[in-house]
């Protein structure tokens, strides 16, 4: 499970990223924004770092460090521009926090929190356990526009996607940690208590 666990996950999040914008890359249902260039290069950069998360976990599960400590540059490039692309999305839209709904107010601060755990992560690079539980925590926290889009084009309401499979993989980030080091890392269980704290803030205020 050790060597599996983040590669195995890390490709079910793509997996769900094709799901979700299967509409966009195989067929044109028409969406204004698929011809608009802030999305398009929003989604590229979303798309292009999972698909970095997938090639990296691959890359330790085959013992090849060195080329992933060259990919991880990239990455956190690529995170950059995720981070950018979406702030200046929402920064777009934003008119007052009282009238944004509450489901965006997540989102935004879902990813605040992203960027917060990818400065971690780097910071922290040298440290195998510290940097693979930011990495993939702050991975998890981007999953919202995902889940809502796997929803909708499997027919069934993100209202019920949303949590299974959110909490899903919650859960097998518990299991995880129980399995290889004996106990729930600290990271994890912070993560997690906070990812339900951003829901509490998004649906009071």
């Amino acid at each position: 499970m050790k060597r599996n666990y983040f590669f195995v996950a890390s490709v079910l999040i793509l997996i769900f990223a094709l799901i979700a914008f299967s509409d966009n890359l195989i067929t044109d249902v028409g969406q204004p924004s698929n011809r608009d260039p802030k999305f398009i290069i929003h989604g590229l950069f979303c798309f292009l770092f999972v698909s970095v998360l997938v090639t990296q976990s691959w890359l330790i599960r085959r013992r090849n460090i060195r080329a992933h400590k060259k990919l991880g540059i990239f990455g956190m490039a690529i995170a950059i521009g995720v981070v950018a692309s979406t702030g200046y999305i929402y920064f777009l839209k934003f008119e007052s926090w009282n009238e944004t709904f509450f489901l965006t107010k997540a989102n935004m601060i879902f990813i605040a929190s992203y960027a917060v755990l990818v400065v971690l992560a780097y910071i922290n690079r040298k440290s195998s356990e510290l940097h693979k539980h930011f990495i993939f925590l702050a991975t998890l926290y981007m999953l919202g526009p995902i889940l809502d889009r796997v929803g909708g084009n499997t027919g069934i309401t993100p209202y019920l996607t949303n949590p299974v499979i959110w909490n899903g993989m919650f859960l097998s980030f518990f299991v995880y940690d129980w399995k290889t080091i004996g106990k729930i890392h600290p990271i994890t269980y912070l993560g997690y208590t906070w990812f339900w704290v951003v829901w509490a803030i998004a649906i009071l205020t």
